[in-house]
């Protein structure tokens, strides 16, 4: 029996030593490397635990944003029998079988002007998909806890869903599908989202999402926040909640393309609206709040295992070398395709790297090794983490 089955009324975070946060990154087709480093950690867990286990047994709480929130939903999306629905496995083959449908590719002079106009792309595919996928799931039923950041312009504030908060407030128990289609909803690529929940007593709350990314591209923040989010009884809490270093954190970024200078103040001195929300194919004013985002969750991050002395207990994987063609979030080519699941595969090679923030970009761990190897200390802290837990478990119902 599976640790996260074994019964309702459990938090499994009570009896361990530590708490688990998974964390990924926003990006469109890009989730792609996220997901090939998944399927590399699944897979060293399944070589210490067994074929059956999953992501999603050794994580206290996954977070997504945009991409990462769908994939979070996919890890964590309850089958028929309370086990996850999708392997990690499973998700580079869905992208590459399904982006190309969702980001079309024409650039003729009709898809220019329609960019200007309004969304790139109608979202017709993208929601029917996930739709299709995720069914009547909602947030209360994922086999482990699950946070996913919204921003709803309407109310002009980040709205993010939990299922912990689902659990106790049922306007926030959204269905996964709506919460799904409200965080990649960017804005100039899709149109925004509305969807209605109800309450206990009947009353209709109203969502007017747009991206994820507004409120936090890189949520691992959002996951690690002790009351609120994930534990918003601050009686509940489990002991180790407000000692970061208790926490576990593996957080996947997406790639960026910062090696190569983008934009420039001379070149940018002149630009209005129009070229600032879109030029030469990409969005300056997305890029530029996104990676501010990116980065100073880094900072925080960073700076909290620093100052509790256990950087080793946090691993950020991102790589800041893409080219322009792979850093695009929808040029979603089989070409391009392809060449973002070989760009996991080569990160998993690369040395484990922290941001710099005086020159903005990553720089290699002393002695942190390759984050290959750092990913199979990881599975077998995780695995540790599982075993000790399912022991103690045992020994309470007996």
């Amino acid at each position: 029996m599976d640790l996260h089955t074994l019964s309702d009324e459990i938090n499994p975070s009570i009896y361990g030593e530590r708490i688990t946060v998974l964390s990924i990154d926003g990006g469109g087709i890009r989730g792609i490397i996220p997901a090939t480093i998944l399927s590399f950690l699944e897979s060293k867990l399944q070589e210490l635990d067994g074929e059956h286990v999953r992501i999603a047994d050794y994580f206290d709480v996954i977070a997504g944003t945009s991409t990462g929130g769908l994939i979070a939903s996919m890890l964590t999306a309850p089958d028929e029998n309370r086990r996850p629905l999708y392997k990690a496995k499973d998700i580079v083959p869905f992208y590459l079988k399904h982006c190309p449908q969702i980001f079309p590719q024409s650039w003729g002079i009709i898809m220019k002007i329609r960019s200007l106009m309004g969304p790139k792309y109608d979202g017709k595919y993208l929601r029917k998909l996930i739709r299709k996928i995720l069914g009547n799931r909602r947030l209360h039923e994922t086999v482990t806890r699950v946070v996913v950041p919204t921003f709803d312009i309407q109310l002009l504030q980040p709205v993010v869903f939990s299922t912990f908060e689902a659990e106790i407030d049922a306007s926030k128990d959204a269905l996964l599908s709506d919460i799904c289609i409200g965080t990649s909803s960017a804005p100039t690529y899709f149109p925004a989202y509305y969807f209605q929940t109800k309450d206990s007593e009947g009353n209709y709350r109203e969502f007017h999402l747009v991206d994820g990314g507004i409120t936090a591209n890189n949520p691992a923040l959002l996951a690690m926040k002790p009351t609120g989010t994930v534990f918003p009884d601050p009686d509940t809490l489990p002991a180790q909640a407000l000692h970061y270093g208790k926490y576990l954190v593996i957080s996947l970024g997406t790639g960026t393309s910062k090696m190569h200078k983008k934009y420039s103040a001379k070149s940018a001195e002149k630009w209005g609206i129009l070229s600032w929300i879109y030029k030469e194919r990409q969005s300056p004013l997305l890029d530029a709040f996104r990676n501010a985002i990116d980065d100073m969750v880094e900072l925080h991050m960073s700076l909290i295992f620093r100052s509790n002395k256990c950087e080793h207990n946090y691993l950020r994987i991102q790589d800041d070398t893409l080219s322009e063609e792979s850093s695009s979030v929808d040029k979603a080519t089989q070409k391009n395709l392809e060449e973002l699941v070989k760009i996991g595969e080569r990160i998993l090679q690369k040395p484990v790297s922290r941001i710099n923030l005086d020159i903005g970009i990553l720089e290699p761990v002393e002695n942190g090794g390759t984050n290959e190897e750092a990913l199979i200390r990881f599975a077998k802290l995780l695995s540790e983490e599982r075993r000790l837990r399912r022991q103690r478990i045992h020994k309470c119902q007996d």
